[in-house]
């Protein structure tokens, strides 16, 4: 009986600190391998890239929640065919960028895409576009910045309606245990949801990879899962141009989700790609950008 005391106790022992032993068996990314620029910010080095001309107005992208800024690079050849400057950067704790200290807030993603606008001296007459959590992240800094944004573009956008299952939110509201709990499963859910496509699963397990990610990815879960009606209704209040775009057989964001923008903001031109999931940029890249091609050919006339 003592030894199979202590059987189960070396294994509660094990199941305590495999989350912990797992994380330091990640590797953190080698940033002098990345494209583009790792530029120095106030809450640690960020990782961004430029596609198309040298001069032309300005996209700025934001990725989502589980991916790295690569999202976009089946996306940005067809923007940049439009004449567009695109400017996609790794969001902390992602990607090439550092593992930012700080709860992963509003204000925190604000600041990041404040102090990389300032290094750019990217001023007025932006272009946010926005998939998942960069949605949300667009979504609050235009709320916030009305005059310098042109036009706020969402892919399958966060803060608008959410599917929240009860185990869920159990993991993301019992700090301690519910860190340990989501360390050990996100894992094999982000494989599964995330393994449509070879593109998509590259991607993922890139992430998993990474150390600090699913930290970030928790953090983020927790802080940024608010729906943003003020916000949308203060876009709408100052004019500032909304297009949203969702796929009709996206799992992630509930179906609901146009008619609830449409109550906050009238004005938001909507679009469903038929067939389309969640990651729209990877999967139906030139769908999105022929529903885009109208509405930013307005910046030529």
């Amino acid at each position: 009986m003592i030894w199979v005391g202590i059987v189960l106790l070396v294994l509660v022992i094990l199941l305590v600190l495999w989350p912990d032993l797992a994380e330091a068996r990640r590797g953190l990314p080698d940033q002098s391998r990345a494209p583009g620029d790792i530029v120095a910010l106030p809450q640690g080095a960020t990782h961004a890239l430029w596609h198309g001309p040298a001069r032309g107005p300005v996209i700025v992208a934001i990725h989502g929640h589980a991916t790295p800024s690569p999202l976009w690079d089946a996306l940005t050849p067809g923007l940049a065919d439009l004449g567009y400057r695109v400017l996609t950067y790794d969001l902390y704790g992602r990607g090439y960028s550092d593992n930012a200290r700080g709860e992963q807030t509003p204000e925190f993603f604000r600041q990041q895409l404040d102090a990389l606008l300032d290094h750019y001296g990217l001023g007025e007459d932006l272009t946010l576009l926005g998939h998942g959590l960069g949605g949300a992240i667009a979504t609050d800094w235009a709320a916030a910045n009305p005059g310098r944004v042109k036009r706020l573009v969402l892919i399958a956008p966060s803060g608008v309606a959410a599917t929240n299952p009860r185990g869920l939110r159990l993991v993301r509201d019992a700090k301690g245990i519910g860190d340990r709990l989501f360390i050990a499963a996100a894992p094999r859910i982000l494989r599964r949801r995330m393994g449509g496509t070879p593109e998509l699963a590259a991607l993922c397990e890139g992430e998993l990879q990474r150390r600090g990610f699913l930290r970030a990815a928790l953090s983020s879960l927790r802080h940024m899962g608010q729906q943003q009606e003020q916000a949308h209704r203060s876009l709408a209040q100052a004019d500032v141009p909304v297009v949203a775009i969702w796929g009709d057989a996206d799992t992630t964001v509930p179906q609901r989700a146009p008619g609830t923008l449409a109550e906050w903001n009238r004005a938001a031109k909507q679009e469903t790609v038929a067939g389309g999931g969640h990651y729209l940029p990877v999967t139906h890249p030139e769908q999105v950008a022929a529903l885009l091609r109208d509405v930013l050919r307005e910046d030529w006339e």
